[in-house]
C-alpha cells in the first residue's frame, strides 16, 4: 500500500481530438484533482477555448497545455476536432495532424516527467516515449468493455487476424466470447469495420493504434462497472494480459439551477416548452456531436417523427447545406414538436419530467445519460461502437432499435414512426421497456457507487507510481 502521506501526483492526460473523448477525460481529471493531485491536460488551443469554464476550485489543480495542431493538406483551416470535419477522408487527415503533435508532447513529458500519463487509444507513438522516460501509462478507453473485447487481443489489433477478414466475420460474436451475447454488427456496419482497417490518409489504422497503446500501457481504464454486464471485464484481462480497472459509469451531475448566463437563458426557454407537455409524453431526439445525417436520412427521420404523432424535442446540432429539413415540416409539427438548431443542455432535458423516451445514436455517454434518467431508448446507430451498443441494450430489454435495410442501413419514415410509437405508447412492450429502464436507472444513476470506482482508480495511481514501485523493490 502507498504511504498515507504520499506526495500529490502530477498526471498528464492526452485525449483524442473529439469532444466525446475530451469531456470524459475532463470529468476524470476533476475526480483526480478532488483527491489533491494536479493535472496537465494536453490538447489544442481551439479545443481549450471551447471547453466549459472550470469552477474556481480547480484553478490550481488542472492546467491546460495548448499544443498547436500542425497544418495538414486536406484538413479544413481551423479544424481541431471531429466536430469541425466531414467524412472519413477528413478524419484521416485529422489523425495525421494529431500524429504531428508528437514532438511537442515529447518535449512536455521530458520537461515535466509526470507521475502518470493517461492517454487515449490513438497516439501509437506514445508508449515508446513513456517507456524511455520510465513514466507509467494507462489507456483510458472511453467506450465500454464489450466494444474493446469484440476486437480481440492487442496482437490481433496490431497485425490483423486471418480469422476475421470479411464483413461476414464481424456479423457474429467472435469465438473468444464464451458466454451468450448478441454482440455483432449488421452488414452495413461490418462494411465500415473492414474499411476502418485501412490507413490511406493517416498512415495507421485505428486497430493498429489501439493495439500499440494496449501493448505499451501499464493498465486499461474503462468506463464500465461490475453491476452492468460484468462478464466483459475478466474477458478483457484475459485477452490483453493487462490490469483492467473499471471506472464505473461516471454519471454526470444534473444542475437544474436557472441563472442569468446565456446557457441558462437557453435552458429557461427550453424548460418553458417542456413544462407545457404531459409527464413522460415527449421523446428527446439527439445524435451527439459526431453524427452528420445525409439529406435522405434527415428527411426520413423528420417524416417519421411527424407520422408518429408523439411530442418530440429534436436537438439538431449538425446540419449541412446538402441536408435540410423537408419543406413545411416545422410548421406542420408546430406545438407538438420542436427542432432546436443550436446547443442544448442534454442532461437537463433528459431529467425533465415531460420526457419519456430518448431517440439516440447510441453513443456510450448518451446511453449512460438516458438510462440514469430512467428512459427507454429508441436506437438508431451510425458509427464505430454504436451498433454494438444497440445490440447489448436491446438484448437487455432497455431499448428498441429502428428497423433498417440489412445491406445499406437505410431506414424509412415508417420504421422511425413505428419505433417511436412502440416505446412511447402505453402497450405491453412500451410499459416493459419503461419499467426495465426505471429499474436500471438505480445502477446508472448511483453517483456514490460510481464514485467509489473512481476513488479506487486514484488509489491505484498513487500505489503504482514509479517511486512507489522502486520502494517496493527496495523492500
Amino acid at each position: 500500500m502507498a504511504a498515507a502521506n504520499a506526495k500529490p501526483l502530477h498526471v498528464a492526460m492526452f485525449p483524442w481530438l473529439a469532444f466525446g473523448h475530451i469531456m470524459p477525460y475532463l470529468d476524470l481529471a476533476k475526480h483526480i484533482a478532488r483527491k489533491g493531485h494536479t493535472i496537465s491536460f494536453l490538447t489544442t488551443p481551439r479545443n481549450i477555448q471551447r471547453l466549459p469554464k472550470l469552477p474556481p476550485e480547480y484553478s490550481s489543480s488542472i492546467s491546460f497545455v495548448a499544443i498547436p495542431l500542425p497544418s495538414v493538406p486536406g484538413l479544413p483551416a481551423g479544424a481541431e476536432a471531429t466536430m469541425d470535419i466531414e467524412g472519413a477522408t477528413q478524419m484521416g487527415f485529422l489523425k495525421k495532424a494529431f500524429d504531428g503533435l508528437e514532438p511537442a508532447v515529447i518535449r512536455f513529458l521530458e520537461a515535466a516527467v509526470p507521475d502518470w500519463v493517461i492517454t487515449d487509444f490513438l497516439p501509437h507513438w506514445l508508449p515508446a516515449v513513456t517507456g524511455r522516460l520510465g513514466i507509467p501509462s494507462a489507456l483510458f478507453f472511453i467506450f465500454n468493455a464489450w466494444f474493446l473485447s469484440f476486437f480481440g487481443s492487442a496482437q490481433d489489433l496490431v497485425i490483423g487476424s486471418d480469422y476475421r477478414t470479411r464483413p461476414e466475420d464481424f456479423m457474429v460474436p467472435p469465438r473468444w466470447i464464451k458466454f451468450d451475447t448478441s454482440l455483432a454488427y449488421r452488414r452495413f456496419e461490418a462494411n465500415w469495420v473492414v474499411g476502418s482497417g485501412q490507413n490511406a490518409e493517416s498512415g495507421f489504422s485505428d486497430q493498429y493504434r489501439c493495439g500499440k497503446i494496449v501493448i505499451g500501457c501499464d493498465a486499461i481504464v474503462i468506463r464500465h462497472c461490475h453491476e452492468f454486464e460484468p462478464d466483459w471485464l475478466p474477458l478483457l484481462e484475459e485477452l490483453h494480459h493487462r490490469k483492467v480497472i473499471p471506472l464505473g459509469l461516471m454519471p454526470p451531475q444534473v444542475d437544474n439551477r436557472d441563472s442569468a448566463g446565456d446557457d441558462d437563458r437557453t435552458w429557461i426557454s427550453i424548460k418553458s416548452w417542456l413544462d407545457r407537455k404531459e409527464k413522460g409524453s415527449v421523446v428527446y431526439v439527439a445524435f451527439g456531436s459526431e453524427v452528420t445525417l445525409t439529406r435522405e436520412q434527415l428527411t426520413e427521420l423528420a417524416h417519421g417523427l411527424e407520422l408518429s404523432n408523439v411530442p418530440f424535442f429534436w436537438a439538431l446540432r449538425r446540419i449541412t447545406d446538402s441536408a435540410v429539413l423537408p419543406n413545411g415540416f416545422e410548421e406542420r409539427v408546430m406545438g407538438r414538436g420542436i427542432v432546436w438548431k443550436s446547443w442544448s443542455p442534454q442532461l437537463k432535458i433528459l431529467s425533465h419530467g415531460s420526457v419519456g423516451g430518448f431517440l439516440t445514436h447510441c453513443g456510450w455517454s448518451s446511453i449512460v445519460e438516458g438510462l440514469m434518467c430512467g428512459h427507454p431508448l429508441i436506437t438508431l446507430p451510425f458509427l464505430v461502437d454504436q451498433g454494438l451498443n444497440s445490440r447489448i441494450i436491446v438484448h437487455k430489454g432497455l431499448a428498441y432499435e429502428v428497423a433498417r435495410d440489412k445491406e445499406n442501413g437505410a431506414y424509412t419514415r415508417e420504421s422511425v414512426a413505428e419505433s417511436v410509437k412502440v416505446v412511447m405508447s402505453d402497450n405491453n412492450k412500451g410499459r416493459d421497456l419503461r419499467e426495465k429502464a426505471k429499474e436500471v436507472s438505480k445502477v446508472f444513476g448511483d453517483s456514490e457507487l460510481h464514485g467509489k470506482y473512481v476513488d479506487k482508480f486514484v488509489e491505484y495511481l498513487v500505489e503504482h507510481t514509479r517511486l512507489e514501485e522502486e520502494n517496493k523493490i527496495k523492500e
